[in-house]
């Protein structure tokens, strides 16, 4: 039996990441993947691909699909520019814009691919993996040990009860990739970010899209003024919202799909639309890993861990989607970072940071958010101030055409420490570092407003929300100072 210090159970983000970082470090490391998918870059050779739902289905398709459609939308805006654009451009040829993002994937592949892992030194196993032991692992029919073994099998939609849903037929996050015709119509089922980044895109695409969401608001762990930004894109580009709703029942009539809707009301009404898209929470791949055999806590979702990313059995570790509590490649990534040092370093072990951990929401405008939001702080009677700065005083944002309704904002401790912070702008992504490095290693707010940002950059952001901060920290005797030392020198 081949014997390894690391054998790590699916090659997506956080896998990957052991993988390569174990053989780096001098580990021997076996990879065991059952899904690597051919990928030929633009006049290069075919590569076997793993990458996990990120690379296939995840988001590397998704941002380049929403970059697709954003060049769409951009015609019908040019008029705002005083530029001469297409105001109608019409359905796009959806084949072409996949073919687009195949491009996309190729172009990455080579980086995930076994080619590339093999040559890093690393044992890759093509194959279901299948915990035997504590320590074993069964990989179509033949057993590795492993000193460690890494579970990061990823998740997959999750599909609900819907009656008349599997006949009739649908789409999810994998299965949208092979689409080649655009929907004159269509219907998303949830209104987290993936439902709100696709039908944002296929609404751009030229598809009428409708969103049925269970939740109060889409993008529900955004406070409701984040949400509200969003939804008021979305409504002008021409996205139907239904709140507070569910499906009931799928049946096909004439062709069509018919959706029975029903709200939180009691009311319900049809909608009849070309294809259905099902983006309704995604759930662990735990089925076929023999959890049970070896001891293995679990539950519906996912694998039980630690903040040190262990399970109840020592020799076994759990990343990523199959044990969260995050679904993010970044997350998954920097888990995988959290395991080598517990497995091959001599140090005391690592903790993951959640407090800490940023995530984007990647429409446009883009909601990007790290630490507590404002409801939950209420929710949780956490003592906290929150501090806005709209883009519409940011030169940059406006000369960009970009300011209108987004904004920034910041909840502070009553010490000035920071507890969270969200953005709402086209570039919120790009710009929620610099608070979140903030924000990790323990800086006042009121140092955002010391740094020297330059003009014009929608960065000056962070310096106009910190000195809001400011004002309120002035005492009555300071202002009084201030006012008759600006007094004096008015002289």
């Amino acid at each position: 039996m081949e014997r390894y210090n690391l054998v790590v159970i699916g090659a997506g983000s956080g896998g990957l990441v052991v993988a390569a970082g174990g053989s780096g470090l001098g580990a021997r490391v076996a990879l065991v993947e059952k899904h690597a998918l051919p990928f030929t870059p633009e006049g290069g050779i075919a590569v076997r691909a793993m990458g996990g739902d990120c690379l296939q289905y995840g988001c590397v398709p998704s941002k380049a699909l929403l970059r697709a459609a954003k060049a769409a939308h951009a015609g019908r805006e040019a008029g705002r520019f005083a530029i001469r654009g297409v105001n109608d451009p019409g359905p796009q040829d959806l084949g072409a814009v996949m073919d687009y993002v195949r491009g996309a994937q190729a172009h990455i592949a080579p980086n995930d691919s076994v080619e590339r892992f093999e040559a890093l030194g690393v044992d890759v196993l093509l194959g279901p993996g299948r915990l035997r032991s504590a320590h074993e692992v069964d990989v179509n029919g033949t057993a590795v040990w492993g000193r460690h073994v890494v579970i990061a099998t990823g998740s997959r939609a999750n599909i609900p009860p819907i009656p008349g849903l599997e006949e009739t037929g649908y789409l999810t996050n994998e299965s949208v990739w092979h689409t080649r015709i655009l929907p004159g119509s269509l219907l998303v089922m949830g209104g987290g970010p993936i439902g709100a980044e696709l039908g944002q895109a296929f609404a751009r695409l030229g598809s009428k899209v409708t969103i049925v969401s269970s939740t109060p608001h889409i993008c529900p762990k955004e406070d409701a003024d984040v949400a509200a930004v969003l939804v008021k894109e979305l409504v002008s580009e021409g996205v139907t919202i239904h709140d507070n709703s569910s499906a009931t029942r799928v049946a096909k009539r004439d062709g069509r799909k018919v959706v029975a809707v029903k709200s939180k009301s009691g009311a319900e009404f049809e909608v009849d639309v070309d294809e259905i898209l099902v983006a309704t929470g995604r759930r662990p791949n735990i089925e076929g890993l023999d959890l049970e055999a070896v001891g293995v806590k679990f539950g519906t979702r996912g694998i039980a861990i630690d903040a040190k990313c262990r399970t109840n059995v020592p020799s076994v570790w759990a990343i990523g989607d199959v044990a969260g509590p995050y679904l993010f490649t970044h997350w998954a990534g920097y888990q995988a970072g959290i395991v080598l040092r517990n497995t091959l370093s001599p140090v005391a072990l690592a903790s993951c940071d959640v407090a800490n951990t940023p995530w984007i929401t990647y429409t446009d405008p883009e909601i990007a958010h790290v630490g507590l939001g404002e409801e939950e702080a209420a929710k949780n009677g956490v003592s906290h101030r929150v501090f806005r700065a709209p883009f519409e005083h940011n030169d940059r944002a406006v000369c960009d055409g970009t300011w209108e309704n987004n904004f920034a904002k910041v909840l502070v401790d009553p010490k000035g420490k920071i507890l969270g912070a969200t953005i709402v702008h086209p570039h919120a992504g790009d710009l929620l570092g610099e608070i979140v490095l903030a924000k990790k290693n323990g800086l006042p707010f009121s140092a955002l407003a010391s740094v020297i940002h330059a003009y014009p950059s929608l960065s000056e952001i962070h310096g106009a929300v910190a000195r809001e901060y400011v004002k309120t920290s002035l005492t009555p005797s300071r202002k009084k100072i201030l006012t008759k030392l600006a007094a004096f020198l008015r002289r």
